[in-house]
């Protein structure tokens, strides 16, 4: 049993809190449990209220409570730097949302405000634990592709109704929306980039919301460039990832299944199957042998759950480790996000 549970509370009670996150903190309750969510409104209508939890619209409930050792800020994008100043002002630790700021300005004075009071600030990349990128980071690691030469990462939708008539807005564009998972998967896997290139477009036209992106991050000692790009009106979605090396590669078609199973509302306490891949959607690999023999197979997915990223928390707030996802990670993916977003017009 851990020495101590760690109490959370929440600021903002929508999709973020109710499906990201709360499925899999009630999956460790012996580590944690939420005490708290402050919400401007109190609403159980689209998200049953969780037993056990105080619902309150006044956020003092939340910064003025000693027994709550993190807050979880989820609210619209476009408030997560205010909220999360104001959470570290009154002297508690914070783990934010994607995206994580606005600016890399905004992410460096949390990050410094932080470090000045002694506390965590720290964002949410769950997606850390996606199935499909731990396969990948597996096979690589395996040593069967060879050198590795080229990493792709997809993330494309049809939704061609989610952007419709919107004008640009950087924290709710493609780029701070869904670049945050798969360029910091990237950063995880391979480290802060030597250098980068950014292409994003508005497909409505110009002044437009941004609905396309495309990273390139480059490790040049390597030999490596590594891409994440995505847009709205994928028909046929692309691989989730595509890893090419000098003996061979793999493909992952589908991306990790547990967002399928919480839309569902089938979530991880109770349901063994939580989030698996069925043999169909195994990634497929090719390869070479040292003695040249060729080798096709499916490759089982690694199991995982976002359950691990709170182990990580756990281990922060009571152990003392260092945070999963580092300030100069999360400052990094900032810079490569904004510098992509400036081009826009």
């Amino acid at each position: 049993m851990p020495d101590r549970i760690v109490t959370l509370a929440y600021i903002g009670n929508g999709k973020s809190t109710n499906r990201y996150h709360a499925p899999f903190v009630l999956d460790r309750p012996d580590e944690f449990r939420i005490k708290t969510i402050q919400a401007r409104h109190v609403d159980h209508s689209s998200w049953d209220a969780l037993p056990g939890v105080r619902y309150t619209t006044n956020v003092e409930d939340v910064l003025g409570d000693p027994e709550v050792d993190v807050v979880e800020v989820t609210t619209p994008s476009a408030l997560h730097y205010e909220m999360a100043k104001m959470v570290l002002e009154a002297g508690k630790s914070v783990v934010v949302d994607k995206p994580f700021a606005a600016s890399y300005d905004q992410a460096a004075e949390l990050f410094e405000l932080a470090s000045e009071r002694g506390l965590m600030v720290q964002c949410y990349q769950n997606r850390r634990f996606d199935s499909d990128y731990l396969t990948a980071r597996a096979v690589v690691a395996s040593g069967r592709l060879g050198r590795v030469f080229e990493v792709v990462t997809s993330y494309d939708y049809y939704r061609p109704w989610q952007k419709e008539g919107q004008r640009l807005d950087v924290v709710t564009s493609a780029a701070f929306e869904h670049a945050t998972h798969c360029v910091d998967q990237l950063i995880d896997w391979f480290g802060i980039p030597d250098r980068s290139h950014a292409d994003l477009r508005q497909l409505q036209g110009a002044g437009m919301a941004n609905d396309y992106f495309d990273f390139d991050l480059y490790y040049d000692d390597r030999g490596l460039k590594c891409t994440a790009h995505s847009n709205y009106l994928s028909a046929i979605q692309r691989p989730s990832f595509e890893v090419y090396g000098t003996k061979g590669c793999f493909i992952k078609v589908q991306k990790d299944q547990q967002e399928r199973d919480l839309k569902h509302f089938y979530l991880p306490v109770g349901h063994d199957d939580f989030g698996l891949d069925a043999p169909e959607q195994y990634g497929l690999l090719r390869c070479y042998d040292d003695e040249g023999a060729f080798h096709e197979e499916r490759v089982p997915t690694v199991r995982s759950s976002y359950a691990r990223w709170y182990d990580a928390l756990y281990r922060t707030v009571v152990e003392g480790s260092p945070q999963l996802v580092k300030p100069e990670e999360t400052l990094a993916q900032m810079r490569i996000l904004e510098d992509g977003v400036s081009r826009l017009s």
